[in-house]
């Protein structure tokens, strides 16, 4: 494998890579593949010969031996080679691109990024498409972060590629108004790509860091690219906020570390400085959006010195103005804990109450956690351990299954009213 340094730079290079050919070849599907083979050949030549002094050149040249490999293939050739021919002078379709070429040194990253989260793709997909095509992993490398068959990340991935050709879309940056309305789905992609690798969804571990890092490298390659755009920069504040905590959320065996008793020592000065600074900035700029809220809220934590200096009451107003935006039902399970905190356990619980009344979150671990948390601190153990046990079985996280089981377990050996801390 190479080395650190030179995996970041080849996924730098990937969506560059990809555009290149795909303007070149008009098949984004053909020239994913390529790029794919080529960071194969990578990872296997430069840690015996060194990094070349061009690597985007030496990739495009790669790649594009490997697309007119396919070319020749005996169905794909005429096709392929039709479509080339409709697109490029004949003296142009048998030598690579020189990578000083205008058309070579233009950065495609974010119509790539674009084309991945198309809306009309499932979030699963698009996650899976934008890793690999954008984020330059493997599809092995998704298969494991996501606990699935090499194979079945494969078809997700060719079933993507080839909606993304059926639909004929081009490749070039969308209007401002189509890209206004695709940012939302660009964003929701990262966002789903951070929260599975800093909580993961199911599993032996709690945190799958390499997920959450290539998240925020991502945000931050879209916050480069759309610097005036406040929700892009209200995303990668919340992701780099909420992982400064990943270094205290875990003791040495993998046990979660509830948010109020972690360690703030621990946490990324840096990261948090840089977050909070994010926020602030663009909460001053006006319209402020749910990204922006969510980093606020993430900001008032990270600020607090202790857990017993936390602004409970502006964590409840941010909550509200969340609320009033959206329609996620996780927000109204964070609202209640915020009043619960500001107002007393018995405010939180009607709040539940009235989540349960409205059949949202059913059968959704969190709430079952939430409730016993709310309820431990009211004093009524017995219907906590209850709800500690629901949660548990409901989980597919073996580190939140095993930390709910203690805290059942422990809260069952202890009769009267103990307080359980909320996890972050």
């Amino acid at each position: 494998m190479a080395s650190p340094p030179a995996d970041d730079l080849l996924r730098q290079l990937v969506p560059q890579v990809v555009g290149v050919l795909t303007r070149r070849f008009g098949d984004f599907a053909a020239a994913e593949d390529a790029v794919q083979e080529a960071l194969i050949a990578a990872t296997d030549q430069w840690p015996k010969e060194g990094v070349p002094a061009n690597p985007r050149g030496w990739l495009i040249q790669v790649a594009y031996r490997r697309m007119t490999e396919q070319v020749r293939n005996e169905r794909a050739r005429r096709r392929r080679e039709e479509l080339v021919a409709t697109r490029e002078p004949s003296d142009r379709r048998t030598a690579p691109p020189a990578d000083d070429a205008c058309e070579t040194n233009r950065d495609d990253t974010l119509i790539t990024l674009f084309l991945c989260c198309h809306p009309a793709l499932t979030p699963a997909s698009a996650i899976a498409l934008t890793l690999r095509s954008v984020g330059g992993l493997t599809t092995a490398e998704i298969a494991r972060a996501f606990m699935v068959p090499e194979s079945t990340m494969a078809q997700r991935i060719s079933r993507a590629k080839q909606r993304i050709k059926a639909s004929g879309l081009p490749f070039r940056m969308p209007s401002a108004q189509e890209r206004a309305r695709r940012l939302g789905s660009v964003l929701h992609v990262l966002y789903l790509v951070f929260n599975e690798g800093y909580a993961s969804s199911a599993g032996p571990d709690l945190q799958r860091v390499e997920l959450s890092r290539e998240a925020i490298r991502l945000a931050r390659m879209a916050h480069d690219l759309l610097p005036d755009d406040c929700e892009v920069a209200g995303l990668l504040a919340l992701m780099l906020l909420t992982d400064a905590r990943r270094p205290a959320r875990t003791a040495p065996d993998g046990t979660p570390i509830p948010l109020a008793e972690q360690d703030r020592s621990l946490w990324g000065g840096d990261a948090v400085a840089e977050g909070v600074a994010l926020v602030t900035a663009t909460l001053a700029r006006g319209a402020v959006g749910p990204y922006q809220l969510q980093a606020a809220i993430a900001a008032v934590h990270d600020e607090a010195a202790t857990a017993e200096e936390t602004d409970w009451p502006q964590i409840l107003a941010l909550y509200g103005l969340l609320e009033r935006m959206s329609a996620n039902p996780m927000v109204s399970l964070n609202r209640a804990v915020a009043a619960a905190m500001t107002h007393g356990p018995a405010t939180g619980l009607g709040m539940l109450g009235t989540i349960k009344a409205e059949g949202r979150l059913a059968d959704h671990h969190r709430f079952y956690a939430t409730r016993a948390h709310l309820l431990e601190m009211a004093g009524d153990g017995r219907a906590a351990v209850e709800d500690y046990r629901t949660a548990a079985n409901l989980t597919a996280s073996a580190p939140e299954r095993d930390y709910l089981n203690t805290r059942a377990a422990r809260l069952a050996a202890t009769p009267g009213r103990r307080r359980l801390r909320a996890m972050g």
